[in-house]
């Protein structure tokens, strides 16, 4: 690591965290990994950026990442949107501390970005139309075995009036056993 860059890390460390104090939607993760969150819980259009810093940064751009559980259900061309407006713009502040510049770039076009997520009925009639195909899927692939008139008669007669078994289906025969696999010999010594 650069001492240059772990010099303004470690300036911006201290001036993100006074900034955001207070601030819910703002996650400090790891001294290098930082979250932020756009729109509220149950929006459907809400999602977390998580903008994480490489020993070079900010040299370099840093890693933004919209992977998480969180953002499970943003559709992939959305995040992919997001990923290139924000790349683009940490492009222009190479060399700078950015990553205040890059949350509220993202706070003031967040609704202009996620404007091509569907709605959350649309999402969810999507997922049952997709959980209904794989149902139906697995019901035509399970078939049944047939058996025949002989092979019922032949099994039924296996079973008692209680559809079991009876007692002792499974035993061996102490005696056939012990013939066929020999007495081992004792040897008492006086």
């Amino acid at each position: 690591m650069d001492e240059e860059c772990s010099v303004l890390q470690e300036e911006e460390r201290e001036a993100l965290l006074s900034i955001y104090d207070g601030d819910e939607a703002f996650k400090q993760v790891s001294p290098t990994i930082y979250q932020y969150k756009y729109g509220e819980d149950s929006d459907n259009k809400s999602f977390l950026l998580e903008v994480e810093w490489h020993d070079n940064y900010p040299n370099e751009a840093p890693k933004i990442n919209l992977d998480m559980f969180y953002n499970k259900h943003i559709v992939s061309s959305v995040k992919e949107n997001i990923k290139d407006k924000i790349s683009k713009e940490a492009d222009h502040y190479l060399g700078e501390s950015m990553t205040f510049t890059l949350f509220e770039f993202l706070k003031d076009f967040a609704t202009e970005l996620v404007a091509d997520q569907p709605d959350k009925e649309i999402i969810e009639n999507i997922t049952k139309l997709s959980i209904d195909n794989d149902d139906e899927s697995a019901k035509k692939t399970t078939k049944k075995e047939t058996m025949s008139k002989a092979q019922k008669r032949k099994q039924w007669d296996r079973l008692d009036s209680k559809g079991e078994k009876p007692r002792g289906y499974d035993w061996i025969d102490v005696v056939k056993h012990l013939s066929q696999t020999g007495s081992s010999k004792v040897v008492i010594s006086t």
